[in-house]
């Protein structure tokens, strides 16, 4: 019976039964025997010397079983930076502060009872006195002389300075520019808010000199090199476990001090201890995304097009420089291109540090930031030169028959073609009349109307090693076992993109195996095979690589063993949908099954050059980054008495390569999309001047909701990429990347008669408000 085709195939995830049904076990569901529970004393205060711990009423609390200041506990270093770019003043971070707290919620003891609710009370018990120094909040007034310095071996707080593109050649551009537009424009620091809160459990076993520590992260070899390290174990004796992740979103993809302090716990009381994190914690002690301020410019010639752009990123770092933190700004440089054929560009990027929490990846990381100034600048242009913003892109956009496309930036397109998926989202909103009906509705009444469009790009497939110090190829086993089933072992470590069910649909297609009977195992070192984990929309895209090479020796070896057994040249063999036949004989014939029973329990049957078994291992690593790409389009409407936004529609076309999984695709685009919209209208971490944090709970900062959230409209256009076997480009990020700037764009041309050019994210009612009293847009 020939198997169905999963490749394309609307398929319900694999991982969804366990998940809906309150099967799945997470961190904090690990019950061990003698299991202690850990809490976290942290800084009051955003900048201070620390100058006495008095942890003795915390001992004597009852059930208290150790605390542990820096001083009571050895590594044999800080935590890791992961890339350390040239130029940079690097800060050190310690699972536990030293001399100095340089934010609110820096770690400062740890303490271990026999419940969670001893070791919490017990922590309040902690005396610690500091003396208090300036907090640093604005990342521009960091920079400005006189500021108080947060590190010493970074003058005037600056972490590095680093220009892309050619300023002269820029310079030139917009002496010759007919029009010339500029903004300053705000992306907001944002607190991640997976529904999982971090969590640890460590487990030290004496006896075989043995420690497991259950995590939820999203890199499970990376976590267990660097805790061995840190630890000053050999990395044989250290065993990572990501269990299920409820969501991480870049803020998981780190190694934290939590995770070295419980591990050292447990190896101090020879107890296994967990630590999970409360949502407040979470909202101090978990890294934020964003935070940079941009200055941009663009020049257009009289035609509308852009004949160059400049600006200049100024990115707030935080207190610290965590695995990714350096790095991340610097991956806004590489999208300033956008989808656009841009002559010449220039950007100074100056990322400094504050008396805040560390910014490091969030979904998008860096590209959200990038994509948003580009396609705020070229909304502004195209009203600015009275040119229909859809047909200004489409003037600027870069020729099909150009690709692969090197940008001013210094990075290659593989492939792209981008009218068609802007045709598609304009036909989709039916665009003439959307355009129609804004002209109407704005002409009087209660409501104004915006229509606001992006035409994104994003880098996705992280990272080939020769772009800029990446490490990123990726791993896979497939494995038949005796009966015919298959076990596909990865590398990366998904917590939501729904690769236990792509991976058995590309297993199924390639080996003509039934769905049911692949299972995809990851996240256990001692099972798995080394990885580099799950971030950048990189899981199909590379990790999908190495599955299709380890398929293919699979099924070069199954070609052998089927010759062997049907007395014929392996040149000859046919595999089609798990049958292995003899060319010009189909009724000469195996199954994909008999031949995994005959390699493994009729082994001595084989000749001696065929090994037992059938199974392969491969690694994968692309030559380029994929780079999918898309339009949006928003209509907003607001009020004009009370300055409320409403997204009334949100059409969405995403070019992300062939499409596996349609379903996974749209699930991907919604959840992004909504996180994209959440930034836009709704979230935004605010400090007072002290740096203490004033959206602290969900009671203050604001997450979006379904009920506020329209019916998304999607759309897809297919250009596969050349970079990977499987033509796939990432699709997990997109839709944050996309939605945001169409969302702001479409309140800017809501309001643009008012003459307002801008409004800081998020864009709530009470700013809009304003505006239409006649006040700023601030």
């Amino acid at each position: 019976m020939a198997v169905m085709r999963m490749m394309g195939a609307r398929v319900k995830r694999a991982e969804d039964p366990r998940l809906i049904t309150g099967q799945a076990t997470y961190v904090d569901d690990v019950r061990l025997v003698d299991l202690l529970y850990a809490v976290v004393a942290r800084s009051p205060i955003a900048h201070g010397r620390i100058k006495r711990i008095d942890t003795a009423a915390a001992r004597a609390a009852p059930g208290v079983v150790a605390v542990y200041t820096a001083q009571d506990l050895r590594f044999a270093g800080p935590l890791p930076n992961a890339w350390s770019l040239s130029g940079v003043h690097i800060s050190r971070s310690d699972p536990l502060c030293t001399d100095k707290v340089r934010m609110v919620g820096d770690p400062i003891a740890l303490v271990v009872a026999e419940s969670r609710y001893a070791a919490r009370d017990a922590a309040d018990l902690i005396d610690a006195d500091y003396e208090e120094l300036p907090a640093v909040v604005d990342v521009e007034r960091a920079l400005e002389p006189g500021a108080p310095t947060i590190w010493d071996n970074a003058p005037g707080n600056q972490a590095y300075r680093v220009e892309v593109g050619d300023k002269g050649e820029t310079d030139a551009a917009f002496r010759k520019a007919h029009t010339t537009v500029s903004l300053r424009l705000v992306n907001q620091r944002l607190i991640p808010n997976p529904m999982e809160t971090r969590g640890v459990v460590a487990q030290w076993e004496p006896g075989p000199q043995q420690l497991t520590v259950w995590s939820s992260s999203q890199l499970s070899h990376l976590l267990r090199t660097n805790l061995a390290a840190i630890l000053e174990l050999p990395e044989h004796r250290v065993r990572v476990i990501v269990p299920e992740v409820g969501g991480g979103f870049g803020c998981k993809l780190n190694v934290y001090g939590e995770e070295a302090l419980v591990a050292r716990a447990s190896m101090l009381l020879k107890r296994p201890v967990k630590w999970i994190e409360d949502r407040r914690e979470s909202f101090t002690a978990t890294i934020h995304g964003r935070g940079q301020v941009d200055y941009v410019e663009l020049a257009v010639d009289a035609a509308g097009k852009i004949l160059g752009l400049r600006c200049k990123i100024i990115a707030d770092l935080g207190a610290y420089a965590r695995i990714n933190t350096e790095v991340v700004p610097t991956l806004s440089n590489l999208v300033l291109s956008g989808s656009y054929d841009i002559p010449a560009i220039y950007s100074e990027l100056i990322a400094a540090y504050t008396t805040l929490p560390p910014t490091d990846a969030y979904r998008g990381a860096g590209r959200p930031e990038g994509v948003h100034l580009v396609e705020r600048i070229v909304d502004a242009a195209a009203r600015e030169i009275g040119m229909d913003p859809a047909e200004f892109r489409r003037t600027n956009f870069v020729a099909k028959d150009k690709f692969p496309f090197t940008t001013k930036t210094g990075v290659t397109y593989d492939s792209g073609d981008y009218e068609p998926a802007l045709d598609l989202a304009l036909e989709m909103a039916d665009y003439p009349r959307l355009r129609e009906a804004q002209r109407r509705i704005n002409a009087g009444g209660q409501k104004l109307m915006g229509i606001g469009l992006t035409s994104y790009i994003e880098l996705s497939g992280f990272s080939p090693s020769g772009a800029g110090g990446g490490i990123g190829w990726e791993s896979s086993t497939v494995r038949f076992e005796p009966s015919g089933k298959v076990t596909v072992l990865t590398g990366i470590s998904p917590h939501g993109q729904g690769q236990e069910t792509t991976f058995a649909q590309i297993v199924g297609d390639e080996l003509g195996v039934p769905f049911d009977d692949i299972v995809v195992v990851h996240g256990d070192t001692a099972r798995v095979p080394y990885g580099m984990g799950t971030y950048g929309s990189r899981g199909t895209a590379v990790g999908g690589g190495a599955l299709m090479k380890a398929t293919d020796r699979v099924r070069e070896k199954a070609k052998r063993i089927a010759a062997h057994l049907l007395e014929a040249s392996a040149e000859d063999i046919l595999f089609d949908q798990g049958r292995l036949s003899v060319k010009g004989a189909p009724d000469r014939v195996v199954t994909i099954q008999e031949v995994a029973l005959t390699a493994y329990l009729r082994a001595d049957k084989l000749p001696q050059e065929i090994e037992p078994g059938l199974e392969a291992t491969a690694t994968f690593e692309p030559t380029n980054f994929t780079w999918p790409f898309g339009t949006y389009i928003a209509v907003v409407e607001i009020d004009r008495e009370t300055g409320d936004v409403t997204l009334q529609r949100l059409i969405a076309v995403d070019d992300c390569g062939r499409i596996i999984s349609p379903l996974l695709v749209a699930g991907q685009v919604h959840g992004g999309a909504v996180q994209g919209i959440g930034q836009a209208l709704y979230e935004g971490a605010q400090f007072d001047e002290n740096g203490q944090l004033l959206t602290g709970t969900l009671m203050d900062y604001a997450l979006p909701l379904a009920a506020g959230l329209p019916r998304f409209e999607l759309g897809h256009t297919e250009t596969p990429s050349p970079v990977n076997p499987l033509g796939v480009k990432g699709i997990g990020e997109a839709g944050t990347i996309a939605a945001t700037p169409a969302v702001a764009n479409a309140v800017v041309d809501a309001l643009a008669h008012l003459g307002v050019k801008d409004i800081d994210m998020p864009i709530t009612s009470e700013k809009v408000w304003r505006i239409l009293q006649g006040g700023t847009t601030q």
